[in-house]
């Protein structure tokens, strides 16, 4: 069994504004017990913007790092996004929460027509071109819709179903994108054999936290298998 080099690629640190916080954790706890070897990385840029957690309200006189507040969530050890070298490592994995959509692309405000963080878009390619895996979680697998024509990734279901699929309309953009999209349950991760691509909705579903947690644990299970090690 070789050891497996596996990097998270994080978007600032809280839901709304950032990194949604149980996904990046929940990786890291399946990336371990499949032993893996983890880095951090972010981009180092200014957020978009900042949001008041305890009130889902933009706090207007602030400006964060996104690099700066992505390190809480990995206990300081991280370096810059634009450092990453995609020869030193096995797999990448993006976890969701809105900085996804804010930070790491311009999805929230722009949809089908965003931007992706250039250095995101190097990766993605980078890791698609060396035939290395990539997995995605949330609302990330906008990105790997935008970057990498025809890739198949899932955010779950196509239709809000009461409520329980909040963000189903996110398919329609991902098909717009040029990606294709694939129902799955919030517990499954599906794979994109022809791309290597891992994605699993986690948080686009409305429910328990331990069936997002079993979710991305089927994401990471296939990320390493992928990586033929």
């Amino acid at each position: 069994m070789f050891l497996i080099f596996s990097l998270q690629v994080l978007s600032g640190c809280g839901v709304y504004d950032g990194t949604e916080i149980h996904e990046a954790s929940a990786i890291l706890v399946h990336l371990s017990r499949g032993g893996a070897e983890v880095q951090m990385y972010a981009p180092d840029v200014p957020q978009m913007h900042v949001i008041d957690h305890s009130k889902g309200q933009p706090a207007e006189a602030e400006s964060r790092n996104v690099l700066v507040e992505s390190a809480r969530i990995a206990r300081g050890k991280i370096a810059s996004l634009a450092k990453l070298t995609t020869a030193d490592h096995d797999a990448v994995i993006f976890p969701g929460g809105f900085g996804a959509a804010k930070n790491l692309s311009t999805f929230a405000v722009d949809g089908k027509d965003c931007k992706v963080n250039r250095e995101v878009e190097r990766v993605l390619k980078d890791f698609h071109k060396a035939g290395k895996p990539i997995g995605l979680c949330c609302i990330s697998p906008v990105l790997a819709a935008k970057v990498l024509s025809g890739a198949e990734v899932t955010v779950g279901h196509e239709e809000e179903e009461g409520g329980k699929w909040p963000y189903a309309g996110t398919a329609g953009a991902i098909k717009e994108l040029g990606g294709k999209h694939c129902v799955k349950e919030v517990t499954e991760a599906h794979v994109d054999t022809k791309n290597k691509v891992v994605t699993t909705p986690a948080f686009m579903c409305e429910t328990e936290l331990h069936n997002i947690f079993d979710g991305i644990g089927a994401m990471v299970k296939n990320v390493l298998k992928l990586t033929g090690k």
